[in-house]
């Protein structure tokens, strides 16, 4: 033990201690927007490139890191272990442990859902899973895969995946089209690129579009996607609305409906990665046009609509983090037509934003994709 060489007392100290604690996680930004002045406190830091972020009903968080890791978050930034007991996870490229949800149950059934690339059996093949797994401590007991995207193959890219939970007991998986299958989009004999639908035990609604059509897999809701990493039902309609990344331009907000062809890659907004045309051009009868697009791309991620009373002014807009736009997309909405954008942070922030989710307390909270990744809260400016 060092001895003193100041007499501080023994609440100096204390204080020392807790401040030094927490100084890592206190830093705020302070940010001018369109409607507010909000600042961007760092909850945490250190995580290896987050992928998903949810919230435990005692207000704790639950992160991924595409690493392999998932871990709680204390409302003040400590991190807990590594939770133990996650199955084999593929982590190359853009693939890895995606995103977490916390079962509407949780409360008695204490089930986490996640997704994540899943090793084939046999050979070099992968593709998106989704479980879930019991918390217990520091621990997934009982992990169960409820999904796994079929055919496998052997790619280093576009994995999707977010899982939103429907009121009605069911839930989404967005997908990708594993890049170099692309045309398997237009076919519903795949799941790639495609989103589906599914109970939370793995059993398929008996309602879902394909189920009675010969030769599809029963689980599909829609088709003709590219790379959904977005995904959150309107809080007035209860519609599943969609993010996906367009390649060189066309990222796209969609309305998913049950049956649509949203038309990738017969149609799409982007261009080949250095110049090329993709498809026919951006129309065809019987593909849907998206609510909005980026063109050039800003490879949108996480999307969340707010509905919180922290920033009044929100309410109803949809929140969309962004990668390689590093901002936050703020959207404001007529019914089912976008009419105005604001992107925030760009410069205060600048880091690939991989998720966005409103907290129970109301604020807005957002994981940046970078090696050292962060969690970061938006609040309200402190008033002078």
């Amino acid at each position: 033990m060092k001895t003193l060489t100041r007499p501080y007392s023994l609440l100096a100290i204390a204080l020392g201690l807790l401040l030094g604690a927490g100084a890592a996680h206190s830093k705020t930004i302070n940010v001018k927007t369109e409607t507010t002045p909000l600042r961007v406190v760092t909850v945490t830091d250190g995580l290896k490139n987050p992928w998903g972020l949810d919230f435990l009903p005692d207000g704790k968080m639950i992160v991924t890191e595409r690493s392999g890791q998932m871990r709680i978050v204390e409302a003040n930034g400590t991190k807990g272990p590594a939770l133990k007991g996650l199955p084999d996870i593929i982590v190359r490229g853009q693939g890895g442990l995606l995103d977490v949800t916390v079962a509407p149950d949780f409360a008695t059934s204490k089930r986490v859902y996640f997704a994540f690339s899943e090793p084939a059996k046999e050979g070099k093949g992968n593709s998106t899973a989704v479980a879930y797994g019991v918390l217990k401590g520091d621990a997934l007991e009982d992990v169960t895969v409820v999904f796994s995207q079929q055919p496998k193959f052997d790619s280093t890219a576009h994995f999707g995946s977010r899982i939103v939970f429907t009121p009605d007991g069911n839930m989404f998986i967005t997908l990708g089209d594993r890049y170099a299958r692309m045309d398997d989009a237009q076919t519903l004999d795949n799941h790639h690129g495609k989103v589906v639908r599914i109970k939370p035990d793995g059993s398929v609604p008996e309602d879902n579009p394909f189920v009675k059509t010969e030769g599809a897999l029963p689980e599909i809701w829609s088709y003709g996607h590219r790379n959904v990493q977005g995904a959150a039902l309107h809080p007035t309609t209860g519609k599943l609305w969609t993010g996906e990344h367009g390649p060189q331009g066309g990222d796209e907000i969609n309305l998913d409906e049950p049956g649509n062809n949203y038309g990738w890659p017969v149609i799409t907004y982007g261009e080949n990665y250095g110049g090329g045309k993709i498809g026919i051009g951006t129309h065809k009868e019987g593909m849907e046009q998206p609510l909005h697009k980026w063109v050039p791309s800003i490879a949108i991620a996480g999307m969340t609509f707010y509905t919180g009373d922290k920033f009044p002014e929100w309410k109803g807009n949809l929140l969309v983090s962004a990668l390689r736009g590093q901002t936050l997309a703020r959207l404001v909405l007529d019914g089912n037509k976008i009419t105005h954008e604001e992107r925030l942070l760009q410069e205060e922030v600048g880091e690939r934003l991989r998720d966005v989710v409103q907290g129970p307390d109301g604020f807005v909270y957002l994981i940046s994709d970078e090696s050292n990744g962060k969690i970061f809260r938006l609040e309200p400016a402190v008033k002078k």
